[in-house]
């Protein structure tokens, strides 16, 4: 049986589309992620089965940084269902460690293209304007920082 034709493989042809500005669209690399979901050491495992030589070392980077950021596995999930006891809050954190992931790694997937390679492209474009987004909003200043309610301060120095 090939790999192509497996449940893997069917499921690798539904999302591989989703790593291709990640830089690790090929089908071993996608096989790898989606095993990472059922457990993090399968990652290793089909790292050790599968020839990934086709990677250059940036979509390598990517793809390592991806898997290390991206949700737990689904023993590490169910946890986290059972521990926020709130469906939404569930998806809510399992959907942000998934696009935090997402985002990083395409930031450094098109950066690094675009220093080793000198390929700039929308996806390059899109990792600048994360990456000012990600700036914005660590320097931002916080809402309750710019006002000043004289009521606390004046119940404050009466002490």
């Amino acid at each position: 049986m090939e790999l192509e034709e497996s449940i893997l493989g069917m499921l690798e042809c539904a999302v591989s589309f989703l790593f291709t500005p990640l830089g690790f669209n090929n089908m071993k690399a996608t096989i790898a992620t989606i095993m990472g979901l059922v457990a993090k050491e399968e990652v290793v495992g089909v790292l050790g089965v599968l020839d990934f030589e086709e990677m250059t070392q940036i979509s390598a980077y990517s793809f390592l940084v991806f898997n290390l950021l991206c949700a737990p596995c689904f023993a590490a999930m169910g946890a986290i269902k059972r521990e926020m006891n709130n469906i939404k809050w569930f998806w809510l954190a399992i959907g942000y460690q998934c696009g935090l992931a997402y985002v990083v790694s395409l930031c450094i997937y098109q950066i690094g293209m675009l220093v080793s390679e000198g390929v700039f492209g929308i996806g390059t474009a899109a990792a600048f304007l994360l990456i000012i987004g990600f700036v914005y909003l660590l320097v931002r200043p916080h809402k309750e920082n710019n006002t000043f309610d004289m009521r606390i301060h004046t119940k404050a120095m009466a002490k």
